[in-house]
């Protein structure tokens, strides 16, 4: 067996893969280099710089497994990956320590004003009255994404004597319980906390998460640290809440633009800016080497690997009948997910009729994907899905009914939380996705990646839809299709927009002041 690394790694990790094969090292080679060398290699070994594209996954005949040596595998060509049945694997755990360690150092130096004090004695002035900080203890740490980092964040301020609450609708009440920590609502969160950190990836849901609107929730005397992803926080937004005293500051090592050149943050003596070194420790780069070489040796030994991103290759005539599924499954989660009200504790899924005659582990991966989409940075696939749904304390069920009254397949996920059961059933009719049922509802709404839906519960009643359109109408938004299903006449009813844009805010305010309208929520897939 060949290895081939092209990017520095630890020495520890190359002595694993040197007592298992054939290592050569050839650091940074350019793309049509690499394409002419991979094919004598059984394993590649790259971090973020080095593009795994399309074209030299093909070129890679003998390839078994590609390794990334720490989290991120933006620069690796996934789909392309598991189409040619290679296996990719990362190091999503090993960075976790210095990533929760720096954390709690950039909020104590941001109480304690460390790099500002430092600066001015290092050019001669010694000015201990302007650098009066404040104490942690007994202050409210608010964690916004309870996962890996934000969890290790939760234990170690626990010694600092906080007071630690956290917002992450897919944990489980008793694994918060266990942290020590309350769960609370995002509003909440911004309004009570002390210090805020973000321990989010960035998506389309996720980008933008702390704007204008959240930081005018915010005590003047909150302190806000960003460890996670650039584009998590509105840095403009940010910046005019410091320069006008509604944030007393923040601590930010990741930016929307990186390197941040030209930032006003970067001016601002309430600002303390890292350039991006949460996972930057001598043990997190050894940790991250040692973690992919393991895993590359499994590999080639035939075995699964513990972190792998991508799902393994699945029969033909298993995909032929499955694929379709996949997005159907994916759907009603994200769905789901943005509906579901409280603290999710378990997911039931339900496979009924000819689905049910079929391996359906890939199904329940894409459940539990779309479930956690944007709230995990973790890939789920078939590999790591119950892992995953196990570590956030979630109980998955699964049930099968070869029998199904309505379709001839359908999937039906219920997300079971403190509020209650949020039910969202989706099938494949005439080569495309449906929504078709909310629930208790019957509807037939064909989702589509990108677009905006507004979902309403309402009393059934003339003139109701009317008014909504109203809002819609004023609002200079357009309404592409609608569906309307009700359990009796004038009784209860929902109702499914399909927007061009999405609402804004003061427009969901207006539909919920409608008479007899209970909720309007905007689903974004």
């Amino acid at each position: 067996m060949k290895v081939l690394v092209t990017e520095q790694i630890a020495s520890e990790g190359l002595d694993i893969l040197r007592a298992k094969a054939e290592v050569d090292v050839r650091l940074r080679p350019d793309p049509g280099e690499l394409v002419s060398l991979i094919g004598d290699y059984e394993a590649l070994v790259v971090r973020s710089e080095t593009r795994v594209t399309r074209e030299v996954i093909e070129a890679g005949r003998k390839l078994q497994v590609i390794a990334r040596a720490g989290v991120g595998v933006d620069n690796i060509d996934i789909d392309a990956a598991t189409q040619r049945g290679i296996v990719v694997v990362n190091a999503p755990a090993a960075n976790t320590i210095a990533a929760a360690e720096h954390t709690v150092a950039l909020m104590l130096a941001l109480a304690r004003h460390i790099p500002q004090a430092h600066a001015h004695l290092a050019a001669g002035t010694w000015a201990r009255s302007n650098f009066i900080g404040i104490e942690v203890r007994n202050k409210t740490l608010g964690i916004v994404g309870l996962g890996n980092v934000g969890s290790e964040v939760a234990r170690r301020v626990q010694g600092l004597q906080m007071k630690v609450i956290a917002h992450d609708p897919f944990v489980s009440p008793e694994y918060a319980h266990n942290l020590r920590v309350e769960l609370v609502s995002l509003e909440r969160l911004l309004r009570e906390s002390d210090f805020i950190t973000l321990h989010l990836p960035l998506t389309d849901a996720s980008r933008g998460l702390i704007g204008a609107r959240e930081l005018s929730l915010v005590k003047p005397s909150v302190r806000i640290i960003n460890c996670a992803r650039g584009g998590l926080i509105d840095e403009e937004a940010l910046c005019r809440a410091i320069e006008e005293g509604r944030v007393a500051g923040a601590a930010l090592d990741v930016f929307s633009q990186e390197p941040p050149v030209g930032s006003p943050l970067l001016r601002n003596e309430r600002v303390i800016c890292t350039p991006h070194l949460g996972a930057s420790t001598h043990e997190a780069q050894v940790s991250v080497s040692v973690e992919a070489a393991e895993q590359v040796v499994e590999v080639l030994k035939g075995r699964p690997a513990r972190y792998a991103v991508n799902a393994p290759l699945i029969p033909p005539e298993t995909l032929a009948f499955l694929g379709p599924f996949f997005d159907v499954a994916s759907t009603v989660a994200r769905v789901a997910a943005q509906l579901q009200e409280g603290q999710a504790g378990s997911i039931d899924i339900v496979y009924e009729g000819d689905i049910a005659n079929y391996d359906v582990t890939t199904l329940k991966a894409a459940v539990i994907g779309g479930l956690l989409e944007g709230i995990s940075e973790e890939r789920v696939n078939v590999v790591n899905a119950n892992m995953i749904a196990q570590r956030r304390g979630l109980k998955v069920t699964e049930h099968k009914d070869p029998a199904c009254e309505n379709y001839s397949s359908l999937i039906t996920v219920s997300v079971n939380t403190s509020s209650g059961t949020t039910t969202v059933a989706g099938t494949v009719m005439r080569g495309e996705q449906h929504i078709v049922r909310v629930g208790d509802y019957w509807i037939d709404v064909v989702p589509k990646r990108g677009s905006y839906f507004l979902f309403s519960d309402h009393r059934d009643r003339p003139g109701l839809i009317g008014a909504v359109g109203m809002v819609t109408g004023q609002a200079d938004i357009n309404i592409s299709s609608m569906q309307v299903a009700r359990l009796q006449a004038r009784g209860d009813a929902l109702m499914v927009l399909e927007l061009d844009e999405p609402l804004r805010d003061e427009h969901i305010r207006q539909l919920l002041a409608i008479p007899d309208l209970y909720t309007a929520k905007v689903v974004k897939l």
